[in-house]
């Protein structure tokens, strides 16, 4: 089955990321000099405007900081999900990360909802993060960033 819905653009900016995510691992970069954690990746440092930089593994969590519910499919391969939440996760570690929340009905997202990443295969070459809320659960692996 052919995967009709848009696929990220890998470059050499963001392949890590991406390869992270094949893996199953959200990795971010990280700024070697003044530690801050950016996305999206660039050779600079925003806040110290140093060139150093570490790649940072995410726990993945976070919260919904903001989102949108699509009640119309604006490419036709959303058809069939619709209707769905896109929202921007922020995560534990700083950045914000736009992407989808599943495993919840759009009515019952809401902002500070804690999430977890989880995981859709795409194909060989593409994993896309995705977010679903942290279960009530006690046994939940959630531990917040310090």
């Amino acid at each position: 089955m052919t995967y009709a819905k848009p696929v990220p653009r890998i470059n050499a900016d963001n392949r890590a990321f991406w390869e992270g995510c094949r893996q199953h691992e959200l990795k971010f970069q990280q700024c070697a000099k003044c530690s801050q954690v950016r996305w999206p990746p660039s050779d600079l440092c925003p806040q110290c405007h140093s060139t150093d930089t570490d790649w940072l593994s995410s726990k993945g969590f976070g919260t919904v900081y903001t989102f949108a519910v699509y009640h119309a499919a604006f490419h036709p391969g959303f058809k069939a999900d619709v209707p769905y939440t896109v929202a921007v996760v922020a995560l534990d570690e700083g950045p914000r990360l736009l992407t989808n929340i599943v495993g919840c009905p759009p009515d019952q997202v809401r902002c500070d909802m804690p999430v977890e990443v989880t995981w859709q295969e795409v194909d060989e070459g593409i994993t896309l993060p995705k977010f679903r809320p942290i279960s009530n659960d006690p046994a939940s692996a959630y531990e917040p960033w310090p």
